[in-house]
């Protein structure tokens, strides 16, 4: 083991981001009352130029005046390479609320644009004495990001999370796909006249994961596309939550329900890890570093694996 041990991550739900374009504002209510443990509100993408003025305004407003509960609160502003972006970090932080939890940075190239949101953040906050500080949520959608994803995790106090943004990552890597996330038609294995889809998101989750672990940063799984198929959503999020991630973007209502089914441990398992945590509080007792459960080797590292259960657990039950 290092000497210098693995900083834990932001002790929060973050289950389900549910996404909505801040040139919507009838849909904020609606996200407010939703299950999701996270809310973005969204200045980039979803928002067309023209518009993208007033949907700042639309969630300045919504920040104060909607009731969101305990949710968090995170607004991805636009990218660094727009004339856009800058003014979205001075009027959130100057005119929103302190509801405001979170920060998200698309399209993080290295730790150079997260310094660059930082000190522009930490500016404002000063000038206007703002009592909490921002967090930050980056997400890896180039080539670049994806190198420099462990710079980027380590960049600022700041980084809370990291996201992998599948579209852009598949056009910055020169895919040939035009599928957002999930297995796709030609990423397969042949044998014996049967084929075998494989992932090929895989390699980058893994990396963001390795990379957010390092440096106490939750991993967060982004969109997928086809929200008319459930079972491609759960599939993936499955493999996503098996490599270590925390949760799910939803880019529609149906997929919240899908996102907290998956990343919330049933019952079955939070039971079975309470009882290894309980069989290897005997074994200590006894002075033995090692014990039997249903027939299986459980050690110290398998306390690790319980506690991760157990708390998860604990914060859906606090929750309530």
């Amino acid at each position: 083991m290092s000497f210098r041990t693995q900083p834990l991550p932001a002790a929060r739900l973050n289950r389900c981001q549910l996404f909505g374009p801040g040139s919507r504002p009838a849909l904020f209510e609606k996200m407010a009352a939703s299950a999701a443990d996270v809310i973005n509100l969204d200045l980039e993408d979803s928002v067309a130029p023209d518009d993208k003025e007033q949907a700042r305004k639309n969630i300045i407003a919504a920040i104060g005046d909607v009731d969101w509960g305990d949710k968090t609160v995170s607004v991805r502003i636009n990218g660094l390479d727009t004339p856009f972006w800058y003014r979205d970090v001075v009027d959130l932080l100057e005119q929103a609320g302190d509801r405001l939890d979170q920060i998200m940075i698309p399209k993080a190239g290295n730790a150079s644009d997260i310094y660059a949101v930082d000190a522009l953040v930490t500016a404002v906050e000063k000038a206007k004495g703002r009592s909490k500080p921002i967090a930050f949520e980056a997400i890896i959608e180039t080539a670049a990001g994806i190198c420099h994803v462990e710079e980027i995790a380590a960049a600022s106090p700041r980084m809370e999370a990291i996201s992998l943004g599948a579209a852009d990552f598949a056009a910055s890597m020169g895919m040939a796909t035009t599928g957002i996330g999930g297995t796709q038609e030609n990423y397969y294995m042949h044998r014996e006249g049967a084929k075998y889809w494989s992932d090929p998101w895989h390699w980058a989750q893994a990396k963001i994961v390795a990379a957010c672990r390092t440096h106490g940063v939750l991993p967060v799984d982004g969109p997928f596309g086809d929200f008319s198929d459930p079972e491609g959503f759960r599939a993936q999020a499955l493999r996503s939550a098996t490599l270590g991630m925390v949760g799910k973007w939803a880019i529609h209502p149906s997929q919240v329900a899908l996102a907290n089914e998956v990343f919330s441990p049933d019952e079955k398992a939070v039971t079975e890890a309470r009882e290894i945590l309980a069989a290897m509080e005997e074994a200590t007792r006894t002075g033995a570093g090692a014990t039997v459960y249903k027939g299986r080797l459980v050690d110290i590292a398998s306390i690790k694996q319980a506690q991760v259960i157990v708390d998860q657990a604990d914060k859906i039950a606090a929750k309530g």
